[in-house]
């Protein structure tokens, strides 16, 4: 692929933490009308390099370069002066104010005589930065009645009405639905087609090829290559980013299934979810395929107490429990692992351990409600260990992990509980390769020990690639149940659509 000048370029970046060398000589180009994928597992520096390439950090080491000319960016509104913005994965409008409010926030039109800021002005602008970037949404209505794809539509939008041309994208499509992400995908084109250069942070490989005209690998904060999309398969990728050959990427381990432990029987919920049934065993696998919409997190929610049923009954060992509240479920040995895991999994400005021992505080209590902290260390100690989970100590706060130590800790807090049935959601998202494999290990490992998992996954590789038995559901139903012998992604998608 004949690149031509990159419209930046930044050589030799370096740049250091107390105690970590987050980045160390990494290079990175971006080319007008292109999208330059930036890949590498949690910790690999590229949000660092993102970070100082925004105006949010200032490098150690390096220079950045602009059409050719050396450039220093102390600030983030000198890299918004120079064209260069970014759109984070948690999404920065303000929920109450107007779509037109929000593109222009910060960036404000006044009249020339009045001074005043010039609203009419505005609203008539927005609207025609939105028609530029084919976005029919409606300019006075508030963020916060926007769904997560119509938000992100317009944090684009306000960065080019501010005559963007370097835009960061970091995990754009974590929250969307598959159409908002083809529309998403639609507006990458037409901004490349405008000449802008786009920087793409995911961990989806699969969209990276779709997507991606180039790649650059970051590898432990250093610059791994450059490449075109068109040289690389997505096996020669995962051994670049994580330095080994990945030759199973989902490590399947067969265990005997022992006895039922939980029985669900027509569980509804209003038109949510419809009449479902199924049945886990020790020592098994159930994955919960199917489309966004399909009921799948909400079975998971009712079985856990968080939503309330309206008919059907929930049995563990074949003795029928009421369960109204999370508190039911623990108390009988169900735990949940949610989707979302920095709302409803941790707390963030909690310190790990204080999240290990969250859902099993009486354990620890002694008298006077004291909590017994040597006991409670010991455990932390022992899970952090055995789990591989990279901390500098219990006492670090959660939320400076990676998204795969943080979702490690969450399997800590509910194997310090003892629970006979695991529910897990979306176990792998926003999570690299690398530690993805490791989340896989650690559901064998419960598995073998006789527990039962249920898995919620909108991956199809990794749940085929992981569970011994899936159950498929379409609009509230469960339309199919597929043995592993007998599981295909074909056959997936039509009970996922409903055409079985």
């Amino acid at each position: 692929m004949d690149r031509g000048m990159p419209i930046l370029r930044m050589v030799g970046i370096s740049k250091s933490f107390p105690g970590v060398k987050a980045l160390e000589n990494v290079n990175l180009d971006a080319y007008s009308g292109k999208v330059m994928a930036l890949l590498g597992e949690n910790g690999a520096g590229k949000s660092t390099l993102m970070n100082i390439l925004c105006g949010i950090y200032s490098m150690d080491e390096g220079k950045i370069y602009i059409e050719g000319k050396e450039v220093l960016i102390h600030s983030i509104k000198d890299a918004q002066d120079m064209g260069i913005s970014i759109i984070h994965q948690e999404l920065s409008l303000l929920p109450n104010l107007t779509v037109w409010e929000n593109i222009f926030l910060g960036n404000e039109i006044y009249n020339k005589l009045s001074k005043r800021i010039n609203k009419a002005e505005m609203r008539l602008k927005a609207r025609e930065f939105l028609d530029q970037e084919g976005c029919s949404i409606d300019t006075d209505i508030l963020v916060k009645d926007l769904t997560v794809g119509e938000m992100q539509m317009v944090e684009i939008v306000k960065a080019v009405s501010r005559n963007v041309r370097i835009l960061v994208m970091d995990e754009a499509t974590a929250a969307l639905t598959d159409s908002e992400i083809q529309k998403l995908f639609a507006l990458i084109k037409k901004l490349t087609s405008q000449g802008i250069a786009v920087i793409y942070i995911s961990h989806r490989l699969d969209e990276i090829f779709k997507i991606c005209d180039m790649i650059t690998v970051l590898r432990d904060g250093k610059y791994i290559g450059q490449m075109d999309v068109s040289e690389v398969t997505k096996d020669d990728l995962i051994s670049k980013m994580v330095g080994r050959e990945l030759k199973e990427q989902y490590p399947y381990v067969k265990a005997k299934p022992g006895n039922v432990i939980l029985k669900v029987e027509n569980l509804s919920m209003g038109d949510r979810v419809k009449n479902v049934s199924f049945e886990v065993r020790e020592g098994e696998i159930l994955g919960i395929a199917g489309l966004m919409g399909a009921g799948r997190t909400e079975v998971a929610k009712l079985i856990y107490g968080e939503y309330k049923k309206t008919s059907g009954s929930i049995y563990m060992d074949n003795s029928k429990v009421e369960i109204s509240s999370p508190m039911d479920a623990i108390k009988n040995r169900i735990a949940y692992l949610p989707e979302d895991r920095k709302k409803e999994g941790i707390i963030l400005k909690m310190p790990v351990g204080s999240n290990m021992s969250l859902a099993n505080l009486k354990k620890y209590e002694r008298k006077l409600k004291k909590i017994d902290k040597k006991m409670e260390h010991k455990d932390f100690k022992e899970q952090i260990q055995k789990l591989s989970i990279k901390t500098t100590g219990y006492d670090q706060i959660i939320k400076n992990l990676s998204g795969g130590n943080q979702q490690k800790a969450i399997f800590a807090k509910w194997i310090m509980v003892g629970p006979r049935v695991l529910i897990i959601d979306e176990p792998t998202r926003g999570i690299d390769v690398g530690a993805k494999k490791e989340i896989y290990e650690i559901l064998n490992e419960l598995k073998k020990s006789g527990m039962a998992i249920v898995m919620i996954s909108s991956e199809m590789e990794e749940i085929i690639g992981v569970c011994d038995r899936i159950i498929v559901m379409h609009e509230g139903k469960v339309t199919g149940t597929l043995s592993r012998e007998e599981v295909y992604q074909e056959k997936i998608m039509k009970y996922a659509m409903g055409l079985s």
